[in-house]
């Protein structure tokens, strides 16, 4: 097990930054989780660690000792890709053992490590196969087997379940996450998958335009988001948003159509934001007026999709069948101890 601190990590591609100082440490055996939109530099991040990229700016210091300058192959970490990256002319054991015989590893050895890897992984009876006769399922417990057998001090998984489907994800999504457990191998995992950021992280981190925005367990960052980027990034649907000005002692957000909320605390006074999930508004028989739009049936629960009568989008979500059809009018009301409150300009959080 090992310790991985990153320090004022910046990447540039000539005029283009693409990461602007990222600061983390991550304890021996953590699980961290890597997400945000597409493009926000989740993966040239991971990409500095492992060392296929150099950083402009910043240290690596991986069990005490920077790595950043570092070739890969000397860095003791193994990553686990999207694609798999298996050589297709060799057989499930020969990808497994490839890396470890070109670091001329002792035959016997080689064996144990795979034997073991694979009876871990359910690829015993598969040694002998090649890629093309596996599943993609099959294929990505290979890959993980690669990165097994190596013992690293370090794991990187860059997306690698984007590739498979919503069951098969949610299977392998357990399987990586009590391996990972088990093994106790300090991690970096990198998803767009909201999903599985909640579920394997033991923390999030949570980047917008390549800057850190919120790192922090997976709950906290659900219940108490950083800032509305955060805020609208984690949950489905994504929470609502609606403008609201806060009264001088804090304990009224008024709406644009008047309609007060009465809110615990005291904040300061001015322009805000109101955040509100949509599993929290509430059905009632007087309240803000929601034109119903568009209706999905998700089985056990219902996500009702409209707008208010001022033009704002919003959404709720409720347990059981439709509670209108298109066109109906439903009316909702916000509790203010479930409301979050965001700056109106700069976004961040307020308290």
């Amino acid at each position: 097990m090992a310790t991985l601190v990153l320090e004022n990590l910046r990447k540039s591609f000539g005029n283009v930054h693409v990461l602007h100082g990222i600061d983390m440490a991550l304890a021996s055996g953590e699980m961290v989780v890597i997400v945000g939109e597409s493009g926000c530099g989740k993966s040239t991040l991971l990409r500095l660690v492992a060392g296929l990229e150099t950083p402009t700016e910043g240290r690596i210091v991986l069990d005490g000792e920077d790595v950043a300058r570092r070739d890969p192959a000397a860095r003791d970490i193994a990553m686990v890709f999207q694609n798999y990256a298996l050589y297709p002319h060799m057989t499930v054991f020969e990808n497994m053992a490839y890396g470890l015989r070109i670091r001329g590893m002792a035959k016997s050895e080689i064996t144990r490590r795979v034997d073991e890897a694979a009876e871990m992984l359910g690829l015993k009876p598969m040694l002998a196969r090649r890629p093309r006769q596996l599943s993609g399922g099959q294929r990505q417990r290979v890959a993980m087997g690669r990165a097994i057998v190596r013992e690293p001090k370090l794991f990187l998984f860059d997306e690698p379940l984007s590739n498979l489907d919503a069951k098969l994800r949610l299977t392998m999504r357990g399987e990586i996450r009590q391996l990972q457990r088990r093994m106790g191998v300090t991690s970096l995992y990198v998803t767009h998958d909201q999903v599985e950021a909640m579920t394997l992280g033991d923390r999030l981190l949570v980047m917008n335009k390549g800057r850190p925005v919120q790192l922090a367990s997976p709950m906290e960052v659900f219940e108490r988001p950083a800032d509305r980027f955060v805020a609208g990034f984690i949950g489905a649907p994504a929470m609502n948003f609606l403008p609201a000005t806060l009264s001088h002692d804090g304990s009224l957000a008024t709406l644009t159509d008047g309609t007060t909320i009465p809110l615990p605390g005291r904040r300061r006074d001015g322009p805000i934001t109101l955040g509100i999930r949509p599993e929290h508004l509430e059905l009632a028989p007087q309240g803000l007026a929601l034109r119903v739009q568009l209706v999905e049936l998700l089985g056990s629960e219902t996500v009702v999709i409209g707008r208010l009568a001022n033009g704002d989008p919003i959404s709720i979500r409720v347990p059981g069948p439709p509670p209108a059809a298109l066109d109906d009018t439903l009316h909702v009301t916000i509790p203010g101890t479930a409301a979050h409150l965001f700056d109106a300009e700069s976004g961040v959080r307020v308290e």
